[in-house]
């Protein structure tokens, strides 16, 4: 049977996490820059293992007014110290919570300066070396992202979006742009089932985009996040699609 991933970001501060922990197969838990703090992350490690969920590390700018979502310039020596910093603390008490921490998914800003500029993804990759043995790197496909971690040796789970549009080069339309995000359920999960079957993307200007990916992510900071997970669990499971994370 074939298996995908759905990824939802957590830790977040939102209402629905304890929900979508019961429809996803991965959780990529904010790691206290752009949300979340230490009370916020052993929860969302304690919840993810009571579902079965696999856990990864979501870190972003630390620019919790802007929720991670604004492009900032900072000297590689500060980026390095920021990611490797909040992975480092997620890690640290998921051994507390023994849980294992299994892959990288960078946020907002910086995970689509990384999808652009080869030099970011490879600072935010190679600061977190040795942090975690085997960690993986969930990476936006069709991107600098995938090919840097290849680079510096990661195992890489090459991921699209279930609820934001593209553009016809495979990366994501600006959230600054009308019809950055995606609300409609039906129109989502049959999106999803496209991908999962035909390795198929529609781009904002309706070309098609070849992807590799075997990950979904639907985001858990939207009021709509639930109900899409779960159309998007049901349709792919339809047509005999499992749910299952790749770590």
């Amino acid at each position: 049977m074939k298996a995908f991933d759905l990824n939802a970001d957590l830790g977040e501060g939102m209402p629905g996490d304890e929900a979508l922990l019961e429809i996803v197969s991965s959780a990529s838990i904010a790691c206290g820059g752009h949300a979340g703090d230490e009370d916020t992350m052993r929860a969302a490690l304690r919840a993810a293992k009571a579902h079965g969920v696999a856990v990864g590390a979501h870190p972003g700018f630390a620019d919790r007014e802007n929720f991670g979502r604004r492009r900032l310039i900072l000297p590689p020596e500060e980026l390095d110290e920021q990611v490797r910093g909040q992975v480092r603390r997620l890690v640290e008490i998921a051994e507390e919570e023994d849980v294992s921490v299994r892959y990288l998914k960078l946020h907002g800003a910086l995970a689509n300066m990384a999808a652009e500029e080869p030099a970011v993804a490879a600072l935010c990759f190679a600061s977190v070396t040795g942090l975690v043995p085997g960690l993986a790197v969930l990476a936006i496909d069709n991107s600098a992202q995938v090919e840097m971690a290849e680079a510096l040796g990661y195992p890489v789970v090459r991921e699209a979006y279930a609820d934001r549009a593209y553009l016809p080069n495979g990366l994501l339309v600006p959230r600054s742009e009308p019809g950055a995000v995606l609300y409609d359920a039906e129109a989502i999960a049959e999106r999803a089932v496209r991908l999962a079957r035909a390795g198929e993307l529609v781009a904002i200007d309706g070309s098609v985009i070849r992807t590799g990916s075997t990950s979904l992510c639907i985001h858990g900071d939207t009021a709509e996040a639930v109900s899409i997970a779960l159309a998007v669990r049901q349709a792919l499971q339809t047509e005999g699609i499992a749910i299952r994370a790749p770590y």
